[in-house]
């Protein structure tokens, strides 16, 4: 008996190991003013602890050392998977921060860090192409015994899903969400708008001063935060711009070149949702409705009111209701709205 009351608090013991050490993290960040690490550190908790999803670091097959970090979920459950990728703005816990609450109560969420974000998705591997990207995020589904499941890309995410979307059957993946990603631009109309940018297009999304992040947010956000003091922008940049900005630059080089990678675009043939903001600064609306005509009667786009280029942070309410709707509700497709 005695033996088992050890073993059960042992086991105890080594459950809430990672909660208290966050918590000592959370208390020495904020002693020392660093708010981005000290955000970065309760988004942590705050998937461990309330929302029971886990990072899982997967080795990925093939000849080069590749390896992807993905949220997922600690328990099996009944709910439908659900595949979400974030954008350049950063990695998977910062992109999702205020969808994941939501989204988790009703799919199984798997949130990875795609490669080259983060500190832990890495590879050895050359290829910097959105084919590559996807090709790893459907292989890493694959290894964690997913064998259909929903996806939703943002920005950078959405070519992502795109491309995951056309190489993968439907019967494995059977609807996609696109959120304000320039999927339907040429490759030559993704270098016009990288020209008409007063800077090199790395220092305007991959910024290395608080200056370039601040512009950075003033122009992804319809409301930007009224007070983003250099130190927060700082730290920000340490955190997450640093580490792998070499590659993260020659994604996005590969991305103006190439976008994602396929012309013709193809014509999907899963049902699919197209969410934008109407005051998105960095891919114009017009480009939402393109894709919406590309696709045709399997896609619908809705428009968010007040909201810019961060959709998943300026509506996160309305984009959560759209997500479910969609997937879940089985709300039918529908013209765009004006």
């Amino acid at each position: 008996m005695k033996q088992r009351h050890a073993a059960a608090a042992t086991s105890a013991l080594f459950t809430l190991l990672p909660l208290s050490l966050l918590l000592f993290r959370l208390l020495a960040l904020l002693v020392r003013l660093r708010l981005a690490a000290f955000r970065d550190a309760a988004l942590s908790l705050h998937l461990l602890a309330r929302l029971r999803i886990r990072p899982v670091h997967l080795r990925l097959p093939g000849p080069h050392a590749t390896t992807l970090r993905v949220w997922c979920p600690a328990e099996p459950s009944s709910k439908p998977p659900l595949l979400l990728l974030h954008g350049f703005g950063g990695d998977s816990k910062w992109t999702w921060a205020r969808n994941l609450p939501t989204l988790s109560r009703h799919f199984h969420v798997y949130a990875p860090d795609l490669l080259f974000f983060g500190a832990h998705s890495r590879s050895r591997s050359p290829l910097r192409t959105v084919a590559f990207q996807a090709r790893c995020a459907a292989e890493a589904m694959r290894l964690l015994g997913v064998d259909r499941y929903d996806v939703v890309g943002i920005s950078y995410g959405g070519f992502v899903v795109y491309r995951l979307a056309a190489m993968e059957a439907r019967d494995r993946v059977p609807r996609v969400v696109v959120m304000t990603s320039g999927v339907a631009a040429t490759p030559g109309e993704m270098r016009e708008m990288a020209a008409r940018e007063e800077r090199a297009v790395e220092e305007s999304l991959l910024p290395e001063t608080a200056d370039g992040l601040r512009r950075l947010v003033r122009r992804s956000m319809h409301r930007p935060p009224p007070w983003m003091p250099d130190f927060v922008l700082d730290d920000f940049i340490k955190l997450m711009c640093v580490d792998q900005r070499k590659e993260r630059a020659e994604l996005l080089h590969e991305l103006l070149k190439n976008g994602a990678g396929i012309d013709p675009l193809p014509v999907l043939t899963q049902k699919t949702l197209i969410l934008w903001g109407d005051k998105d600064q960095v891919f114009p609306l017009d480009l939402g409705h393109r894709l919406q005509r590309h696709l045709g009667d399997v896609s619908r786009l809705e428009i968010i009111k007040d909201a810019g280029h961060a959709l998943q942070l300026e509506g996160a309410e309305q984009v959560n209701r759209s997500i479910k709707s969609f997937l879940l509700d089985g709300s039918t497709l529908e013209p765009a709205r004006k």
